[in-house]
């Protein structure tokens, strides 16, 4: 089974997200900020995960503490274990386009969906061209 890293604060998108990661065959590892998630990739860069990695992260933009979403993007395109999965951002907050280059590029993010995510199939075969778009560049 496929797995997802989901970096969500909003307990019912939190939720949704397992739910859907779920319904749509998929293991969700999840944290509700980006203090965590960086400590678990580090932990995965050490050697300290022995279940399937993740072949996509879902995060939310706007965090609490200090990490943001962005940054946790960042991080992971620098892990060499999990730098080639697919990020992808979202963000119930507007965002000018400005805004939006800068998240994308920080992250190194393949997507940035606005909240409320679209409707199941949409949000799915989305998800699924990222994932099939990181698979293709890999060597």
């Amino acid at each position: 089974m496929t797995s997802w890293l989901i970096v969500e604060d909003e307990p019912d998108v939190y939720e949704m997200l397992m739910a859907v990661s779920e319904l749509l065959g998929s293991d969700g590892i999840a944290f509700v900020d980006g203090e965590e998630a960086i400590a678990w990739i580090d932990e995965v860069d050490a050697g300290n995960f022995d279940r399937e990695k993740p072949e996509l992260a879902l995060i939310d933009i706007r965090l609490p503490n200090k990490i943001s979403g962005p940054m946790v993007g960042a991080r992971l395109r620098k892990s060499p274990a999990l730098g080639q999965i697919g990020v992808v951002l979202m963000t119930a907050y507007y965002l000018n386009e400005e805004q939006e280059k800068e998240a994308i590029a920080q992250a190194g993010a393949d997507l940035l969906l606005h909240k409320p995510l679209p409707s199941l199939p949409e949000l799915k075969k989305m998800l699924q061209e990222v994932v099939a778009k990181r698979a293709a560049l890999q060597p």
